[in-house]
């Protein structure tokens, strides 16, 4: 996959957070110790991407109801409120990114993840792996089914929670357009309270973190939906979790 680099422009570093914010404090120990070498002349591999057309997709790779239950036969599923997560992606000038790879992760209804590390006491469930990937279509559009992921407390300081959110990663057209974002939920009271979205200077950019509730895109008597439209480049892209 190939794309004009005249078609990217700088990012504003205003935008985005600073690499160093001692209120979040695991940036200390991630954040750049030296200064950041620039590089005139893109090269090729950050000018092109992976093409991930011809990759091969389960049938419920973007269903996180279906993807891990155990018992399929005794119509074993996830224990939580059911929701559509969809959305668009697209480059800094509106156009869609098709075909490339969206991947997502997150913690159960009682906000654990499977993972070895996570020791939090809310239980986890039998039937929820908490991981999908799918491609975008044509339009550069994509969809999850999954269950609404439950806040966590993390050591941040004495009675940190993290809100309610689903970590999410797209490779753009190009290598220097990969993104790694979290989409939080509408109306959630702890979005404000947390010391990662204090990092962001402009409320603006908290915005493009936010999923939004969508009834047309809801299913009746079943989930609701929430659009969550990503910018992988440019003034308006979605806030990097990693930079």
């Amino acid at each position: 996959m190939t794309h004009d680099n005249k078609r990217f422009v700088a990012r504003d570093r205003n935008w985005h957070p600073p690499a160093y914010a001692p209120g979040y404090k695991t940036s200390v120990a991630r954040s750049p110790q030296q200064a950041l070498v620039s590089m005139q002349q893109p090269t090729a591999s950050e000018l092109t991407g992976p093409d991930f057309s011809h990759l091969r997709m389960g049938p419920h790779d973007n269903d996180l109801l279906l993807n891990f239950r155990q018992d399929p036969d005794r119509g074993g599923l996830p224990q939580g409120e059911r929701i559509i997560m969809f959305g668009r992606v697209v480059d800094q000038f509106g156009k869609p990114v098709p075909h490339t790879l969206v991947e997502m992760w997150q913690a159960n209804a009682g906000g654990r993840y499977r993972h070895k590390n996570d020791k939090y006491l809310a239980p986890l469930d039998p039937n929820f792996g908490g991981v999908g990937r799918c491609l975008t279509d044509e339009q550069g559009f994509y969809r999850f089914r999954t269950i609404k992921p439950g806040p966590y407390p993390w050591p941040n300081d004495m009675n940190s929670w993290r809100p309610a959110h689903i970590h999410v990663s797209v490779t753009g057209p190009a290598i220097s357009t990969r993104l790694i974002t979290q989409m939080y939920f509408e109306g959630d009271p702890l979005i404000p309270l947390c010391p990662i979205v204090h990092t962001l200077r402009d409320p603006d950019a908290v915005d493009t973190m936010i999923g939004r509730l969508d009834m047309a895109h809801s299913k009746p008597m079943d989930c609701l939906a929430y659009r969550f439209d990503i910018v992988v480049r440019g003034e308006l892209q979605t806030y990097f979790e990693n930079q």
